[in-house]
């Protein structure tokens, strides 16, 4: 396509059409299963000369301590959806109750998983065990962690792997 410039003082107005593209999902749970509807992300963070700590809350809220900065509002719980029968026992736990973000600079933990219900839960290795409400036997439930930001973080981005088992009674 070719395009072209103007020095000239234009009075007119020209039609203009623009394209994006969008990505659309879906996640089909089957009986007695689960999956990851939405990662856990700890959002854009800056970092200091003193080591701090953030957190995002099982309800998606983001807190910080000691030395690191928040910046924007892009962080995310994780959420899990899963299908079961009504009133059948689930029973939740960790792989690792803490786990290393690596990226660029040194490692980061995150740790004290926590499992959005009513009242929060901390998660470890040991399973929770939780009732399913639902009429459908559909369940969701999200997970918050706090992230340990060490002094002076070298940027870019940070990735770790945990695990979650869902024992189905």
């Amino acid at each position: 396509m070719a395009g072209f410039a103007s020095l000239w003082p234009c009075t007119s107005v020209l039609a203009q059409t623009a394209v994006e593209q969008g990505q659309s999902q879906v996640g089909v749970v089957t009986p007695l299963s689960f999956i990851q509807t939405e990662e856990l992300s700890f959002g854009r963070i800056l970092s200091s000369n003193t080591a701090g700590t953030v957190t995002v809350a099982p309800n998606g809220t983001r807190t910080r301590s000691g030395g690191v900065t928040l910046h924007g509002n892009d962080q995310q719980a994780a959420v899990f959806a899963g299908l079961g029968a009504v009133n059948q026992r689930v029973q939740i736990s960790l792989g690792s109750n803490s786990i290393f973000l690596t990226g660029p600079g040194v490692r980061m933990r995150a740790r004290n998983f926590v499992i959005g219900s009513t009242p929060t839960a901390v998660l470890s290795t040991t399973p929770r065990v939780f009732r399913i409400a639902g009429a459908n036997g559909g369940f969701s439930f999200p997970v918050g962690a706090t992230l340990d930001v060490n002094a002076n973080q070298a940027p870019g981005t940070y990735r770790g792997t945990w695990s979650i088992t869902l024992n189905y009674q």
